[in-house]
């Protein structure tokens, strides 16, 4: 014992922490504890909070991409199928369900002893941190009738406009979905029997490509009580340069359109009709599906087989149509339309 009111140093033999023991009181023991796990608990702790808003960009993204990619694989995939001769298949998304959850925890916890004890004071911080993803994909395959409905039915031709009226090419447009124009035809696949286009429907869309681009013609709805909604395709004939009048008079003239008219009404026909309508024979989702397959290039072994159905350009030369020289540049431009409409991003080995 010091002198008398003066309190002794102590040190602790099992802990080796600093002690004082004042008279009256309890032996109070000190531990120097590390300050790094506190604080990177601390900043566990409040550093995830708000989890939220920060994976909405994040996850936008990424299931928008992956469900682009998988259509398009998907459609690909039908495309080599009716190739095989086999039925295509679509599943669609139809939800999209993720829920985050994050738990955290902190416990702190001790023991202060008596000086006789023999334990010791002791004194204990602890955290818990639990994260969760579930992420929940719900597919459901497209059937019934209304499935089957809408990939059997033409495309309304009033639709097909509206497309090159938004700035797409009319060219690419109408050489996906469009059997015939006014009666003339188009590349067809009808019956696993290949035709090639004519030439006078291939040299009028090119020209149209030209005529839209320098806004000589347009689409319009008008809208009366017998007939409804009906489509209008006009062509300018004022404020327009020479060449374009004379490129809009030789479409009239390809596709058997009268030559007086300015405005020409939408209809559906395989065949022509009257002097102020454009027959429109388009083509159902199914066509174009078609259409696509026949330049999907298969094996030779598989055709010999039958297990695929022949294109024209399979067929052998002596069986095969014979062809004038327009007629194949018709041919190698519909093949370079249609290769403009595939996904870039899907290649076939």
């Amino acid at each position: 014992m010091g002198e008398k009111g003066n309190p002794r140093r102590l040190t602790s033999r099992k802990t080796g922490a600093l002690s004082r023991r004042c008279p009256g009181s309890f032996i109070c023991q000190f531990k120097v504890v590390s300050t790094f796990p506190c604080l990177a608990l601390v900043w566990l702790c409040t550093g995830c909070q708000h989890l939220g808003p920060r994976t909405v960009a994040v996850d936008r993204f990424d299931y928008s991409t992956a469900i682009a990619d998988s259509w398009k694989q998907q459609t690909l995939l039908n495309i080599v199928k009716l190739r095989y001769m086999d039925l295509p298949v679509f599943v669609d998304v139809a939800s999209i369900v993720n829920g985050y959850s994050m738990q955290t925890g902190v416990s702190v916890n001790g023991t202060l002893s008596s000086q006789n004890a023999i334990q010791g004071n002791y004194a204990s911080l602890g955290g818990q941190a639990i994260y969760t993803d579930r992420p929940t994909v719900t597919y459901v395959p497209l059937t019934g009738e209304k499935f089957l409905r809408g990939l059997i039915t033409p495309i309304d031709p009033k639709n097909i406009f509206f497309l090159l009226q938004d700035g797409y090419a009319a060219d690419l447009i109408l050489g996906l979905s469009v059997e015939s124009l006014n009666g003339v035809r188009n590349r067809s696949t009808i019956g696993g029997a290949v035709r090639e286009a004519d030439p006078e429907f291939t040299r009028a869309l090119a020209l149209l490509r030209e005529v839209q681009v320098a806004g000589a013609c347009g689409m319009r709805v008008e809208e009366s009580k017998p007939k409804g909604s009906t489509g209008v395709v006009f062509f300018r004939r004022d404020d327009i340069r020479t060449e374009i009048a004379e490129k809009g008079a030789e479409i009239r003239r390809l596709l058997k359109l009268s030559a007086d008219q300015q405005k020409f009404v939408l209809s559906y026909s395989p065949v022509r009709g009257g002097d102020n309508e454009l027959s429109v024979n388009s083509r159902s989702i199914l066509q174009i599906i078609q259409a696509f397959a026949s330049y999907v290039d298969v094996p030779a072994a598989h055709l010999n087989d039958h297990s695929a159905w022949p294109s024209l350009e399979n067929v052998p030369t002596a069986e095969r149509p014979q062809q004038s020289a327009d007629s194949q540049r018709q041919s190698e431009t519909g093949r370079r339309v249609y290769r403009r409409a595939l996904p870039r991003l899907l290649v076939l080995d």
